[in-house]
């Protein structure tokens, strides 16, 4: 090896003073409702659907607050402060699930570079999982929609968890599923409360925030934020995920 090309390879491993890992060293693990599929329109139909029928009205604000939760933790947060008769939390939960899983059958579709950003990655060897708020159902009907089921083997969801985002616990045991350990691993997420989720599992994250949200002061903790998917090029996988690498080193 000359030292023209030393120097070249040199060049190629340091990326913004972080060295360049392999690709398949650092895994890439993704929410799901509002980062690869635009289903918070169809969850907030459900909810507002769903909760009008025991008479909670709720506005699309309203449903704003909790997004990123589990759907028994919306039930129940709502039913905490604005208390219903008839049908309890666990109930309006599964109508709400059953509801979303019949427009993603039909309406779901994918967010601005998703399929492609998860095909670029699969192609180029990254280890890849989704760690989603949702149910397995759900999961499964997204993937499916969004003709991507095949590229994420490692399926987690936090309704397996004791609690969900902002705790780690659905991170964790994506990284574990990955044999990987949390600190070889980005997120990417849209939501405050994914992001929390992920770096309290200690990893670094890609915020990939919804327009109207963009502006909360949060997103300063995440390693970068990306107006979209479409911003998510192998070149900038590399330069991102070696920074990951190198803060976790």
């Amino acid at each position: 090896m000359t030292s023209g090309d030393a120097s070249r390879r040199s060049r190629r491993l340091w990326i913004g003073g972080a060295r360049e890992a392999p690709l398949d060293s650092v895994a890439a693990i993704f929410d799901l409702d509002g980062l690869l599929v635009d289903s918070e329109p169809l969850w907030v139909r459900a909810e507002r659907e769903v909760f009008a029928g025991v008479g909670l009205g709720l506005t699309d604000q309203d449903c704003a607050r909790t997004t990123g939760l589990r759907i028994d933790e919306v039930t129940a947060w709502w039913f905490a402060r604005r208390p219903w008769t008839g049908a309890g939390p666990a109930e309006l939960a599964a109508r709400i699930v059953t509801r979303v899983a019949e427009l993603m059958a039909t309406e779901g579709r994918a967010l601005p570079g998703a399929q492609q950003a998860v095909a670029m990655l699969a192609a180029a060897g990254v280890p890849l999982a989704l760690a989603s708020s949702s149910s397995h159902r759900l999961i499964d009907a997204a993937l499916d929609r969004l003709d991507l089921g095949a590229a994420f083997p490692v399926r987690c969801s936090a309704q397996d968890e004791a609690r969900g985002k902002p705790d780690p616990a659905v991170y964790l045991r994506a990284a574990a599923a990955l044999s990987l350990p949390p600190a070889a691993c980005v997120a990417l997420e849209d939501s405050p409360s994914g992001l929390a989720a992920a770096l309290a599992a200690g990893m670094r994250c890609i915020a990939v925030p919804d327009p109207a949200r963009r502006a909360e002061p949060c997103w300063g903790d995440a390693l970068c934020v990306l107006d979209s998917l479409e911003a998510l090029d192998l070149a900038t996988w590399r330069r991102l995920s070696a920074l990951a690498a190198a803060v976790g080193a």
